[in-house]
């Protein structure tokens, strides 16, 4: 069976319907209380760090976590007054993750452009596991 609409066009088209942020747009807001950063990588990537204050979605459960109506439902996703934005290994699982958000009447989410590969790029703030929670016992 061929494939009809590949990879590569079903992320040019969430590109193109979804609000994508730069490292430094959302760096700036980093510590904005209305905005909720999520990591939707997959738990043994993240294992090598993730962003500071990011809460970890897998994308696999992405779906299940937002709905309140699911038995997976997570609290901080009902918060309508905060912008979500997503992010990935590159920015092409968050476009397309975000795209099915706003597919589920999400109106307040939004993606990193490159991902987390962008962020470590540029040297933004990052943190292990470890010290996360070395900083939440502390």
């Amino acid at each position: 069976m061929p494939i009809t609409k590949g990879f590569r066009a079903l992320v040019d088209e969430a590109m193109a319907q979804v609000t994508t942020y730069s490292v430094a747009e959302v760096q700036a807001r980093l510590h904005d209380p209305q905005v909720q950063i999520v990591d939707i990588r997959d738990p043994r990537e993240v294992s090598a760090g993730t962003v500071v204050g990011s809460f970890l979605a897998p994308r696999g459960m992405l779906e299940f976590w937002v709905d309140p109506a699911s038995p997976y439902h997570k609290p901080v996703f009902a918060d309508e007054g905060r912008e979500f934005i997503l992010f990935c290994g590159a920015g092409w699982r968050s476009a397309l993750a975000a795209r099915t958000l706003q597919d589920m009447g999400m109106t307040n989410v939004a993606h990193i452009d490159g991902g987390y590969a962008e962020w470590v790029k540029q040297g933004a703030p990052v943190e292990t596991l470890e010290q996360r929670k070395a900083k939440s016992s502390g």
